[in-house]
């Protein structure tokens, strides 16, 4: 039972960013165990012109403020997951969201890579610890890893995943890297 344990649990709030439509709500929809708050609204013709939806034409909703999910690692940690949201308009939610994080996934779509840039330079410019996680979509695994750091002009500390934001095992795999990533940013800066 929790009560007799000698370990408090650890709670770690994680941010998932990216670009649009590259797979946030569907990471934290596919690995919360509790019912994940989405904050998704109906595109409408208010967006044409806005959002480039040709590489996703079956999108049908948009993130406006956030989802939110959590995941129970282990008997000791637990992790909250704050997605971001994607189009630019919806930036300025970034700084709330960050408040507090050990770190972030950021997911990329190999085929519009330029859409993860600006998480990318969030996250560095705040100092803050992430991995680059490669969402498969159709044909992104024609790249191999060394062709995505050079594009992404990653630095060699910064872990390069592969997942399926659709499958629960991968997206674990994905947070734990961060956790182990984040962990050893602190650890290192500590000594």
């Amino acid at each position: 039972m929790r009560a007799e344990q000698d370990t408090a649990l650890i709670p770690l709030k994680v941010l998932v960013a990216g670009g649009f439509g590259v797979g946030k709500t569907t990471l934290v929809r596919s690995m919360s165990e509790i019912p994940p708050l989405l904050t998704e609204q109906a595109m409408t013709t208010a967006s044409i012109g806005i959002d480039d939806a040709m590489v996703v034409p079956d999108k049908q909703t948009t993130t406006v403020a956030m989802d939110f999910g959590r995941i129970t690692v282990d008997d000791s940690l637990i992790l909250y997951l704050f997605g971001t949201p994607g189009q630019s308009r919806f930036w300025f939610m970034w700084d709330e969201l960050a408040r507090g994080c050990v770190g972030a996934v950021v997911l990329v779509d190999l085929r519009r890579v330029d859409d993860c840039f600006p998480a990318i330079d969030y996250f560095e410019n705040r100092r803050l610890p992430f991995v680059v996680a490669v969402n498969e979509f159709p044909g992104t695994d024609a790249y191999d890893d060394a062709t995505v750091r050079d594009a992404l002009a990653l630095s060699a500390d910064c872990p390069l995943v592969r997942m399926d934001a659709r499958r629960p095992d991968s997206g674990l795999s994905t947070l734990i890297t961060l956790v182990e990533h984040a962990l050893a940013r602190t650890t290192a800066a500590a000594s």
